[in-house]
């Protein structure tokens, strides 16, 4: 159990309570049984008393349970943010290496190209929840470092020559084009 309302409606089974029952012992309105139950309210002060009495839970071992919740939050945080990193950089570096060098023939650009619009079409399938802007930020933020970086080191005229030769600023355009369109190819669940 990783959260509060996790432990009170596991606690509400094993002590043979349905939700309306848990309502009218502990004098809290069902709804509110229901939302902290699907964690999207967590009970404190009066409430959290109310239905721990009822319950006979400790309410010290619910306010630990929901600091280790928060702990593991912040952790997982990091690692996604450092896998997002890693992953940013992988895909630049895999687009850099099949577009920049001077010995990149067609083949490999058209390559690059095709993983331009692939890779960021399965990461659209992936995380349709989120929003397009959203997932620029969090998948294409490599690009963005990326361009400016070539600007910054290379000058803007001689960056955006290198940047339209090399066909780098196509792939970027389709990358970023399909993370911020792809939705349009899948059907919504409504």
């Amino acid at each position: 159990m990783n959260s509060i309302g996790e432990k009170i409606s596991e606690t509400r089974k094993l002590k043979g309570f349905t939700q309306e029952e848990l309502a009218e012992l502990s004098k809290v309105n069902l709804r509110t049984i229901q939302r902290i139950e699907n964690n999207k309210n967590e009970p404190r002060g009066k409430t959290l008393s109310l239905v721990c009495d009822v319950l006979q839970i400790n309410k010290e071992d619910l306010h630990e349970l929901n600091k280790m919740s928060q702990n593991k939050t912040i952790t997982s945080f990091m690692i996604d943010g450092f896998f997002l990193i890693l992953l940013n950089l992988f895909l630049m570096l895999t687009i850099g290496y099949l577009t920049l060098p001077s010995e990149a023939n067609l083949n490999s650009k058209i390559g690059a190209s095709l993983l331009s619009f692939f890779i960021p079409f399965c990461i659209v399938y992936f995380t349709q929840k989120i929003g397009a802007v959203e997932r620029i930020l969090k998948f294409g933020i490599g690009f963005i470092g990326y361009l400016v970086l070539l600007v910054s080191v290379q000058g803007f005229a001689a960056g955006c020559r290198i940047g339209f030769r090399s066909w780098i600023f196509l792939c970027i355009l389709i990358y970023f084009g399909v993370l911020f369109y792809g939705k349009i190819f899948f059907k919504s669940e409504k």
